[in-house]
């Protein structure tokens, strides 16, 4: 299986970027892509929660209905510049 491929129609997606809210207190905003910077699929997480732990990890497999497309040509280029590190450093389990 290659760094974009995931099971069934899942996307294999690499973190890219990891930002705080601006909207919401205690809020990080995870950003994922595929190593070619033209999709990316984003999680919110709370930083204070009452569950379990939920590490974050280098890549995740969205569902193909879930992902965007990534329109800023910038954007695209940085997405697709730390995917491909993230893809060739890291396992996709592997916890960030």
């Amino acid at each position: 299986m290659s760094a974009n491929e995931a099971a069934g129609d899942d996307v294999r997606m690499w973190l890219v970027e990891r930002t705080y809210s601006d909207d919401e207190q205690n809020m990080v905003i995870l950003t994922y892509a595929t190593p070619d910077g033209e999709r990316y699929f984003r999680k919110e997480r709370a930083l204070t929660s009452f569950t379990d732990v939920r590490d974050t990890t280098a890549a995740v497999d969205a569902g193909a209905s879930n992902v965007g497309a990534v329109e800023d040509p910038g954007d695209r280029e940085r997405y697709a510049a730390e995917a491909t590190r993230m893809a060739r450093a890291h396992d996709p389990d592997d916890v960030i």
